[in-house]
C-alpha cells in the first residue's frame, strides 16, 4: 500500500520531506533516506530542508504557550516540559556569548541533540526574538543540509 513512497519519485520526495519534519530525525535522516532511495542529492537536500523548516514557524509561535501549559500539569507533561526547558538552558551560555551565530551553529551541527527543533526550543526558552531566531535557524538548516548531503554522497553531489 505504501510502496509508492519508495517506488515513485514523487513518493520519495514526499517521504524525504516528511521524515525531515520529525524531531530528532530531521534532515539528518531525510537526506540519507532520499539519496539512498535514488533521489538526486540536490532534490533530496531541498526536500529535506523544506520539510525540516516547515514546523519551525509554528514552534516559534506556539511553543511558549504550550510549555507554560505543560509546566502547570502534574505527571508526565510537567516533567517533560521541565526536561525540555533544562535541555534548552544547557545551550544558554553559547547563545549568550555568540548571539545569533550561536543559534546558527547549534542548528548547523549535524549531531544528535542539535537541529532546527532544538534551535527553536532554545530560541523560545531563552526569549530570542522570532525575527532573529527564524533566519538563524534557516541558515543553520542550510549549512546542515549541505553537510549531510556531502557526508551522504560526497562533494561531487553538489557540483
Amino acid at each position: 500500500m505504501l510502496s509508492w513512497l519508495t517506488q515513485s519519485t514523487l513518493g520519495k520526495i514526499f517521504a524525504t520531506f516528511f521524515i525531515s519534519m520529525l524531531p530528532v530525525v530531521e534532515l539528518r535522516g531525510g537526506i540519507p533516506y532520499g539519496v539512498g532511495f535514488g533521489l538526486k542529492p540536490l532534490v533530496a537536500m531541498t526536500a529535506a530542508m523544506l520539510g525540516n523548516l516547515l514546523p519551525i514557524p509554528f514552534i516559534l509561535l506556539l511553543l511558549d504557550s504550550i510549555m507554560e501549559f505543560c509546566k502547570k500539569q502534574k505527571g508526565f507533561l510537567g516533567k517533560f516540559a521541565n526536561f525540555l526547558e533544562q535541555k534548552a538552558y544547557k545551550n544558554k551560555e553559547t547563545i549568550d556569548k555568540y548571539k545569533a551565530l550561536g543559534l546558527i551553529i547549534l542548528v548547523a551541527v549535524p549531531l544528535p541533540g542539535t537541529g532546527a527543533w532544538t534551535g527553536a526550543l532554545v530560541a523560545t526558552v531563552l526569549r530570542m526574538e522570532r525575527k532573529t531566531a527564524f533566519p538563524c535557524i534557516c541558515a543553520g538548516v542550510l549549512i546542515a543540509g549541505v553537510a549531510v548531503t556531502v557526508l551522504s554522497c560526497g562533494v561531487k553531489a553538489l557540483i
